[in-house]
């Protein structure tokens, strides 16, 4: 199934774009609505509760007194540590068994509130973000819940910063318009981009890239992108994968790029690379199988040393190469030393951009296709590998330290 996290600040209208989703036909999961079920009277939840605040969090029913027990964790951090560490882990086991009943090509959508204070964006495919600014969202709980500006902004302050919780998002959906804007902006995201995405992950298969890349103007986006799907490729298979590295053009700023992320997953060794892609495959990144080495250079020219697993995402909103290499093969070492020889040396960078704007004018615009991939090798082989190799002998260059983890997972 297609997992998606949806979150946005308070005000943001998160809940129009929650109903919008199940309108559409997903399978709503809301947080809010858990999270009130787990603390009804006789649960363990709420004797829990009490037992952290006091019985004068209750009503004289018996039942949670949730503006007094607001007043308590909305003006204390602390407090509001010692009640999320309660009602979190609840709702996020009642969340896993309302899932559990899904299937294959549906798409479930869960609404947190929390989910960026949380730290639960890797367990989903997609993160969606509603946002708006802060003003209009203070606006908005005066007039449409009658909150005091104090109120509203104590609320505001209780959750993560607008920044924050946007850095999360794989799609940020602006609500700074009106409700018909934002019902448009979802209906054109979920047919272009969540239903395909749905029917490639159940048919294990990767999205197919529409159109030609061209050469993008380097973007700091490319960073944060990398980094978050990096975070997602480990966490599918953490006793396995050693490391997930941004690496390629977008790993270097200031170059020029298709807009494409590639990532590098260490393993041990290839039968645990074999082993995981059924689980990469479920993370939303499908094994490539025609694909299984990179080009030999010297003075390792085996091929057998040069294997590799690729898999591309199913997404067909974000293009993304996972190369899954062994934790001290030629090629992952190769990566990351192409990778840091461009970040630390300017020139280098600046002929790479050069060779691939050539390449790229030949091809007449052409910077996807086989031909311009292998136009691009002759390059890798007789001018880059020389180089990269006297530039890490003369900076004293090593490997990142987790090999030491390679070498133990290959004796277990």
């Amino acid at each position: 199934m297609l997992k998606i996290g949806l979150t946005g600040g308070i005000a943001s209208g998160k809940s129009l774009v929650a109903s919008r989703l199940r309108e559409l036909g997903a399978a709503l999961v809301d947080a809010d609505v858990l999270a009130r079920e787990v603390v009804e009277p006789g649960t363990p939840g709420l004797s829990r509760v009490v037992e952290a605040f006091g019985p004068g969090i209750l009503d004289a029913q018996g039942r949670l007194d949730r503006p007094k027990l607001g007043a308590i964790v909305f003006q204390d951090p602390a407090q509001r540590e010692v009640l999320n560490g309660i009602v979190h882990p609840l709702v996020r086991q009642a969340a896993a068994a309302t899932i559990s009943g899904a299937g294959p090509g549906d798409i479930v959508v869960q609404d947190i509130p929390l989910l960026v204070e949380s730290g639960q964006g890797s367990n989903f495919h997609l993160v969606l973000v509603v946002d708006a600014p802060d003003d209009v969202r203070i606006q908005r709980m005066l007039e449409f819940r009658q909150m005091t500006t104090e109120d509203a902004v104590a609320r505001m302050a209780s959750q993560a910063t607008r920044d924050e919780r946007n850095a999360a998002a794989d799609v940020l959906l602006n609500n700074s318009g009106t409700r018909e804007e934002l019902l448009a902006t979802v209906d054109a995201l979920w047919e272009q981009r969540l239903v395909p995405f749905a029917e490639n992950l159940s048919r294990g298969v990767r999205a197919t890239r529409q159109g030609v890349p061209v050469l993008a103007a380097s973007t700091a986006d490319w960073s944060r992108q990398g980094a978050m799907l990096a975070d997602r490729i480990a966490a599918a298979a953490p006793q396995e994968i050693l490391a997930v590295d941004h690496i390629g053009s977008t790993s270097v700023p200031g170059l020029a790029a298709k807009d494409v992320i590639d990532l590098q997953a260490a393993v041990p060794d290839l039968t645990t690379a074999d082993r995981i892609a059924p689980v990469l495959a479920a993370a939303g990144f499908p094994a490539v199988p025609e694909v299984t080495r990179d080009t030999p250079k010297s003075p390792h020219l085996d091929p057998s040393q040069w294997q590799k697993r690729f898999h591309a995402n199913a997404d067909p909103g974000r293009a993304v190469n996972l190369h899954v290499r062994v934790a001290g093969s030629p090629g992952w070492r190769y990566a990351l030393l192409f990778r840091d020889w461009l970040r630390s040396d300017p020139s280098a960078a600046a002929q790479y951009q050069a060779h691939k704007l050539e390449l790229a004018a030949a091809d007449a615009g052409d910077c996807c296709t086989a031909a311009y991939a292998e136009a691009k090798e002759p390059w890798f082989t007789d001018v880059a590998w020389p180089l990269m190799e006297e530039w890490a002998q003369r900076t004293g260059w090593m490997p990142p330290s987790y090999m030491s983890s390679a070498e133990g997972k290959r004796g277990q």
